[in-house]
């Protein structure tokens, strides 16, 4: 028979081992201190859950390339924030303006997005 100490152990590490994907899967480990703004060439869209991704190719100030991903919210969020799939295309140069991963990879948590025609939009809707 299990004791209500047991029991209680036994919920509480249940609860944990299920809140831990979740806190891992929605925190963003970047630096919030200083915005960070780039510019390149689309090479491809993830329009997928749970993070909507925008690869790039940016040249870095000596002129070689640097791969980038620009991510933000799901694909309902974005569609909430006037997006489709079909806004960016690969090919296109894009603006991205957002904070940079902490560990210093070219992941960027973009906030908005400056089309080739002037367009800005938001990843993250009106804030």
């Amino acid at each position: 028979m299990i004791t209500r100490r047991q029991a209680l152990a036994l919920g509480t590490i249940g609860i944990l081992m299920v809140a831990r994907p979740l806190l891992a899967h929605h925190t963003w480990a970047i630096d919030r201190t200083r915005a960070v703004t780039v510019k390149g060439t689309v090479t491809g869209i993830n329009w997928a859950n749970p993070h909507v991704e925008i690869f790039l190719d940016v040249k870095d100030d000596k002129g070689i390339v640097e791969k980038w991903t620009a991510g933000g919210p799901g694909p309902g969020r974005m569609t909430g924030s006037g997006w489709d799939k079909n806004i960016i295309k690969p090919g296109e140069t894009i603006t991205a303006v957002g904070y940079r991963a902490t560990d210093g990879s070219n992941l960027l948590r973009v906030d908005t997005i400056m089309l080739s025609n002037g367009q800005e939009l938001a990843f993250y809707g009106n804030r």
